[in-house]
């Protein structure tokens, strides 16, 4: 069985035909025999002492159970709240983001007994951790086990209102035979907790780990059987961190939060705009703004583009960073099409500034630009921020919430827009100007 994507196989391989990772096979027991009784597939199956009759849509209640204020302003607006009691939340991120620094936190300010599984970690590693954090307090309790016996037991002598596990694939049911982050050891302990909690009407956050990739390691079952996904994004070199939630049962997963690493632990943004923008300077070739939204959350990221001819003989090369690889492709192929800029033999290294990452296709105009830029050696507007999707054909196209772009730019200090044709009127003071396509966007913006 895969320990990535947990496709079966007959024998061992060594290359996963379902997710194509190498090595990542694990041979797992799962029956002893064979063979099946064909008459039980019809026989009546014991029910359950407490079972519920079905019940109607329009009679159904929509009380979900009490949220509680995890006490940091910046998760609870992620978490439309809070913590639903009973509610299973899995927490994934690059090792060394700050997933446990930021648990911790929620474990100092939450206002209850905490249960803090650190199975990665020993009691006094988390000790000299919250000694620096300022995050130690009564009814903080500690156990370093990695044995689901062990954390049913410290469950019911401590009586926690919130349970945090860092991490699940460290956790182990000595009835499964398989080592510790297997897929088989990883369903059968998450089911287990997932169950422990909903039957005891207490808050559960998982830690997880993640691939390569950034996906989250393990079976996909694991992401099925919880009740929120939150990804825990950054750059361990930058101090900006973000939290999104994937999934979330008991709101939107449209909102975002921003957090900075400091000395003391992750702080709240409330500006985080401000924050990419600090140490920005004007009038350099290659660089655009682009109001961006995260989620329903503005947000002003400056792209940078540098460019250089490539040596004679050599493929150009095209490096990203927070940018998608497959979108800067595309977009150095419509600009050397359709507008006439010299990209074939042009290395192009694109960044987004601050250690975010950008998956939305409206920064593609800013990011033409500030490429177009550094390739002209002519520096954009410093009061002018650039949005837009960019199709095959050049032409740019409209993308979500044009107002609340306007207005973040505008709360900035920027004074002009480039903006898709059918964007409609800013309500702030701001100057805007509609381009249809990429040749248009580069002669309004003196690139050509």
């Amino acid at each position: 069985m895969c320990s990535e994507c947990g496709t079966h196989h007959p024998k061992w391989t060594g290359q996963c035909t379902g997710c194509g990772e190498w090595n990542t096979l694990t041979e797992e027991v799962i029956s002893t025999g064979l063979s099946v009784d064909v008459s039980s597939v019809s026989a009546p199956r014991a029910r359950s002492t407490d079972a519920r009759p079905p019940v109607a849509l329009d009679d159904a209640t929509t009380d979900v159970g009490s949220v509680r204020s995890t006490g940091i302003a910046e998760l609870d607006h992620v978490l439309s709240g809070g913590l639903v009691d009973g509610s299973v939340t899995l927490l994934g991120g690059e090792p060394g983001i700050g997933k446990s620094t930021l648990l911790l936190q929620v474990a100092h300010h939450w206002n209850g007994p905490v249960l803090y599984v650190c199975a990665e970690e020993s009691a006094q590693q988390v000790r000299q951790r919250a000694e620096r954090l300022g995050a130690i307090r009564p009814n903080i309790w500690l156990l370093a086990e990695q044995g689901l016996g062990e954390i049913a037991d410290a469950i019911d002598s401590t009586t926690p209102s919130l349970i945090i596990v860092d991490s699940i694939q460290m956790i182990s049911d000595p009835v499964v035979t398989s080592a510790p982050g297997s897929v088989a050891q990883v369903r059968a302990t998450a089911q287990f907790l997932v169950n422990l909690a909903k039957r005891k009407s207490i808050p559960l956050v998982l830690v997880g780990h993640v691939t390569k990739d950034g996906d989250l390691a393990g079976p996909r079952v694991l992401e099925h059987l919880v009740d929120t996904v939150l990804s825990f994004e950054g750059d361990r070199h930058h101090s900006l961190r973000l939290v999104r939630a994937v999934k979330h049962r008991f709101g939107s997963t449209n909102e975002l939060s921003v957090f900075e690493m400091t000395g003391d632990g992750l702080t709240g943004v409330a500006d985080p705009s401000q924050l990419l923008l600090a140490d920005r300077k004007e009038q350099i070739p290659g660089s655009a703004v682009v109001p961006t939204l995260e989620g329903r959350r503005p947000l002003i990221v400056e792209l940078q583009a540098l460019t250089s001819v490539a040596p004679p003989g050599v493929p150009a090369r095209r490096t990203a960073q927070g940018i998608d690889q497959s979108r800067l492709a595309m977009l150095l192929a419509v600009l050397a099409r359709h507008c006439g800029v010299p990209t074939a033999a042009t290395d192009v290294y694109a960044s987004a500034v601050g250690g975010v990452r950008i998956a939305e296709p409206g920064i593609d105009l800013a990011l033409s630009l500030a490429i177009a830029s550094s390739i002209v050696d002519r520096p954009l507007p410093p009061d002018l921020a650039v949005f837009g999707e960019v199709g095959l054909g050049s032409e740019v196209r409209q993308v979500a919430q044009p107002d609340r772009r306007f207005a973040e730019a505008h709360r900035l200090g920027f004074k002009r827009v480039i903006a898709p044709l059918r964007s409609p009127d800013p309500a702030d003071s701001i100057e805007l100007i509609r381009v249809g396509d990429v040749g248009e966007a580069l002669r309004v913006a003196g690139l050509t």
